[in-house]
């Protein structure tokens, strides 16, 4: 498995407010930005996989809405986490 327990504890511990903070969701955006990432490489490589374009599709439009959930609620912490993830609106 490419996202073990432990990456995802650092992944936690680096974007959001302690290792164990699952739920904030700038740390479940850096999650599904990491699992984005993954899925890309895997879909560039295997073009026909359908199951895994439909897994990516949903995956990115559930960090859009976390996106437009806190660009709505507290614009600074947006704008933080779109500069420390290297994302564009």
């Amino acid at each position: 498995m490419y996202l073990t327990a432990e990456s995802k504890k650092e992944i936690f511990g680096k974007y959001g407010k302690s290792n164990e903070d699952t739920g904030s969701p700038e740390s479940q955006i850096a999650l599904f930005s990491t699992r984005i990432r993954h899925l890309t490489e895997h879909l560039k490589e295997n073009r026909k996989d359908f199951s895994t374009q439909r897994a990516l599709l949903k995956l990115v439009g559930k960090r859009r809405r976390l996106l437009d959930y806190l660009k709505k609620n507290d614009i600074e912490r947006y704008r933080a986490i779109l500069k420390a993830l290297d994302l564009r609106k």
